[in-house]
């Protein structure tokens, strides 16, 4: 027995977004159906759909979704069905990554969540006429008004929980959150540079704020989006397009930044942030380039103990973290509120390109 469903698909790499009828497999033992109420559109979902990375199309993105559990399967003891959830990563639970608590570095990260468009045993939950389709897309597929998700990829929240708002707790937000809390993690008086006011920085500054940080630094090229994020905690903030960044950071903090977060993607950017560090500071490699980018560094400038850290979905145990955040959202100190445009579910290319413009900081789609 399958379930139709309207789901917006992306048929070759380079098209927009074309909503049209799928149809989902009943859930299996580990998975649960999920009537989405909202989802959050991220850099990641308009990189696949550019045909950047080698998922299946056509097929079904989205990785931020929150909704209503409509099915459990009969493995399922997390959720039940009437619970409201938000949707994150999805993960094994049986490598050592994943029972050391670091699910984000399971061993199976990579195929079960961005680019092998199906579930482990290579099967896609979406169909389309009889044939499969791209799906399971970080265990959810979440662009579309149902969803067939990965059990663990799913976080129970109270039914009063604005599901519309805390959508992108499940990628954007943690990620920023968790390379503050789980890798910087700032001592009393300590700085952090956070380069790119996009929605992962903006939330990285929204968690420096909640530390015992002495100044939190961001660099961005737009006005609007600096002037957000003083308001939204941010000490000091440095317009890369007026001023030479390396020298204002030396202003700021002659020693050197203890932590920098690069969300960016800018291998210049990223090269200024290390070069930033204070000894034994630690950069926190964020934004994605292109696969086989690579940046120069002085080896002998890192000796002093300078690390350099790549991240996933902010390091984190989304069971453990993420009803932490929804809690702080609700209590109006973690307002990523500001950050969020909505919009109509048919209305997803108009998002993607305001997203890509820059015109929207984080666009959420309403079903």
């Amino acid at each position: 027995m399958t379930t139709s469903t309207t789901a917006a698909v992306v048929e070759t790499g380079g098209a927009k977004f074309t909503v049209s009828t799928v149809d989902l497999d009943e859930p299996r033992p580990d998975e649960i159906l999920v009537r989405l109420v909202a989802a959050g559109l991220c850099h990641t979902d308009l990189g696949v759909a550019s045909g950047a990375l080698p998922f299946p199309l056509p097929g079904v993105l989205g990785h931020e979704g929150a909704g209503i559990v409509e099915k459990v399967g009969a493995g399922v003891t997390t959720v039940d069905v009437g619970d409201h959830v938000l949707l994150s990563f999805s993960s094994c639970g049986s490598c050592g990554n994943c029972r050391d608590g670091h699910p984000a570095y399971c061993a199976t990260w990579l195929p079960l969540n961005l680019i092998g468009g199906g579930r482990a045993d290579g099967t896609s939950p979406v169909s389309r006429g009889g044939e499969p389709i791209g799906g399971h897309f970080f265990g959810q597929s979440s662009f579309a008004r149902h969803a067939v998700v990965d059990a663990r990829s799913a976080i129970k929240v109270d039914p009063d929980a604005p599901l519309d708002v805390l959508a992108p707790l499940g990628c954007g937000v943690q990620t920023g959150v968790g390379a503050v809390w789980n890798v910087l993690k700032p001592r009393p008086g300590q700085t952090v540079l956070v380069t790119g006011a996009g929605a992962v920085g903006l939330s990285a500054v929204m968690a420096a704020a909640l530390t015992p940080a002495s100044k939190v630094i961001v660099v961005d090229r737009v006005p609007a989006r600096l002037d957000l994020a003083r308001e939204l905690g941010a000490t000091h903030v440095i317009n890369a397009a007026e001023v030479d960044t390396a020298e204002e950071l030396a202003k700021i903090i002659p020693g050197g930044v203890d932590g920098a977060v690069e969300t960016t993607g800018n291998v210049g950017v990223l090269r200024t942030a290390i070069d930033a560090l204070a000894p034994r500071g630690t950069a926190v490699i964020v934004g994605a380039p292109a696969f086989g980018t690579e940046v120069p560094v002085d080896v002998n400038a890192m000796i002093p103990g300078r690390t350099i850290v790549g991240l996933t979905l902010g390091d984190s145990e989304t069971q453990t973290l993420i009803p932490v955040l929804v809690d702080l959202v609700k209590s109006g100190r973690l307002p990523i509120d500001r950050l969020v445009t909505h919009y109509s579910f048919d209305d997803i290319n108009t998002a993607a390109a305001d997203m890509t413009s820059g015109a929207s900081i984080k666009p959420v789609l309403r079903f």
